[in-house]
């Protein structure tokens, strides 16, 4: 018998008929003789739904007060998850994130996990029943406050209770068949990756591919969790995301896959006395802000003004007290003003292969320039390169660069359904 994790999105338990039929799919794995627990998040786009609705209330709820909203959408779908799954004849047991023992930190909103106490789950389990746990939510035993772990949260608790648990596998089930090469929605050739490392999917998720959480997918890296995601649609095999053992050898492609982001915006601070220590300066007002810097670009210094530019991107969300933190420093830090710029995408290649493979830039910035594509900024790592274009752009930008590495398949791609979690 092995023990399985199985985590469903919002799309995959959207309305009722989802609901039964991912119940239908639970039964089948726990009458294969599997002890099964399954996350799930709010159907459909219920988070979303409250947000809007808190804000109709007030402008800015308290984050306490907000998590407390939240967290009703998974209660909802797991109790009807587990009253269908009942009807069906099995036994299952829904627990809130704090029943289930998954204990964060104090930040609302954006909690993190410190441990993972599924004495509840464990019981459920032992008693032969199916132990759903509500995705996204935990609680702090300093406050005693209900907790989110912010969006995509329900993977990082499926991943966690896997860790916990020891389960053989986590199955991150979604609305399609696996990790493609590119966003299905975008590119309507891109072909479904059956295995990828950890390493790789990281800088995907982190570059904008939806599939997966990167928190969940670096909670998997640190505690050895092999992920497999599926589509809640049908029984086909996905995508393993693994981590390789020391000494293990895995091929890895020179480019697994393109993924686009166009929730980042770009700030310059123009004129800057480029002299040492403005920068830090310029960046530790950002941090304090709570702002998470992406790509970062400085000018080179005109010598007649002895002054330069420096550009950074962020969450687009973060961009309005950053410019607020920045603006009540400006007399102390000497530059001359800010520009604000919300119309950016960004587009990035990710490949183990990289490495051990040249001219991946050339045939990047070639397929671009062919295209009549401008690059504004450009990072790098080991197996990523990313570049910064107009928003308006970026979607054929993803598609020709998917020709130009040999993605594209020979058949169109599914989509199921919803947003790709």
């Amino acid at each position: 018998m092995s023990l399985i994790v199985q985590k469903f999105g919002g799309s995959s338990v959207a309305d009722a008929e989802s609901i039964k039929r991912v119940a239908k799919r639970i039964v089948e794995s726990r009458k294969a003789g599997n002890d099964v627990i399954v996350v799930v998040s709010a159907m459909g786009d219920t988070t979303d739904e409250l947000f809007d609705l808190a804000s109709q209330v007030v402008p800015v709820p308290s984050g306490r007060e907000l998590d407390m909203l939240l967290t009703a959408g998974e209660r909802i779908s797991m109790a009807l998850l587990a009253m269908s799954i009942k009807s069906l004849g099995v036994d299952a047991r829904s627990y809130t994130g704090s029943q289930a023992g998954m204990v964060t930190d104090a930040q609302h909103g954006a909690a993190r996990i410190v441990e993972v106490s599924p004495r509840r789950v464990k019981e459920a389990l032992d008693d032969g029943a199916v132990a759903i746990v509500a995705g996204f939510q935990g609680f702090n035993r300093g406050t005693g406050d209900i907790t989110t772990l912010g969006r995509g949260g329900s993977d990082t608790t499926a991943v966690a209770l896997a860790a916990a648990l020891g389960a053989e596998t986590c199955e991150i089930y979604t609305d399609v068949d696996g990790v493609f090469t590119a966003d299905p929605r975008l590119v309507k050739f891109a072909r479904k990756v059956n295995i990828v490392t950890c390493e790789e999917m990281l800088e995907l998720a982190a570059a904008g591919a939806k599939v997966l959480d990167v928190r969940a997918v670096e909670y998997a890296r640190r505690h050895g969790v092999t992920i497999h995601v599926r589509s809640s649609f049908n029984n086909n095999t996905g995508t393993l995301v693994v981590n390789p053992k020391d000494g293990e050898s895995v091929e890895e492609a020179i480019i697994t896959g393109v993924a686009s982001d166009l929730s980042e915006a770009k700030i310059t601070v123009v004129g800057v006395p480029d002299v040492p220590g403005k920068a830090a300066q310029i960046f530790t007002i950002v941090a304090s802000a709570n702002a998470n810097i992406d790509m970062i670009v400085q000018n080179v210094s005109l010598a007649s003004t002895g002054r330069t530019d420096i550009s950074f991107t962020l969450k687009k969300s973060d961009a309005e007290d950053v410019l607020r933190a920045l603006t009540f420093q400006q007399e102390e830090v000497g530059f001359e003003s800010l520009q604000h710029d919300d119309q950016i995408g960004k587009l990035s290649v990710v490949g183990g292969g990289m490495r051990t493979n040249a001219g991946v830039s050339a045939r990047l910035f070639t397929a671009l320039f062919e295209a009549g594509i401008n690059m504004e900024m450009i990072s790098t790592s080991e197996i990523r390169i990313s570049v910064v274009t107009r928003a308006d752009t970026v979607a054929e930008a993803v598609r020709v660069v998917h020709t130009a590495f040999g993605l594209d398949g020979d058949e169109d791609a599914v989509v199921h359904g919803g947003t790709g979690r």
